[in-house]
């Protein structure tokens, strides 16, 4: 792994959960982590329910937009996430894998999105503890 560990969040639309969880990343390890996200099938926006549902917790994702999954960007990452979405990505070595299991916010209100993203969080902060040991 390199000096600063690099994470890629990947989602099939990369408009709800992969976008919250890079935020969140952003957000609780600035610089210590380089963070990007994408899908294999974008979408045209970031998700209005997981925009609010972040704008409640002081994170603005309302000007990110989604990306297209490229396998440079796997390759070039120390993990990949994937949110639970049935996402494969290519498999280049050196690179650790895991899968989110989590709801699609896709279609839901901001009362069913609100527990998606707090489970993001309690993830994205045992990820920050696991790759930022003190």
């Amino acid at each position: 792994m390199s000096t600063t560990p690099n994470v890629l969040f990947v989602c099939v639309h990369n408009a709800g959960r992969s976008q919250m969880a890079a935020a969140f990343l952003v957000y609780l390890a600035g610089d210590r982590i380089e963070v990007r996200s994408a899908g294999s099938a974008p979408a045209e926006s970031v998700n209005p329910a997981a925009v609010q549902a972040m704008a409640e917790v002081g994170i603005d994702i309302s000007r990110q937009s989604p990306k297209i999954l490229t396998p440079d960007a796997v390759e070039s990452s120390d993990v990949v996430i994937t949110m639970g979405c049935g996402d494969t990505c290519p498999v280049f070595p050196g690179v650790s894998y895991r899968d989110w299991t989590l709801d699609d916010p896709a279609g839901q209100g901001v009362d069913a999105v609100r527990p998606i993203r707090d489970e993001i969080r309690a993830r994205v902060e045992a990820l920050i503890a696991e790759l930022l040991p003190e």
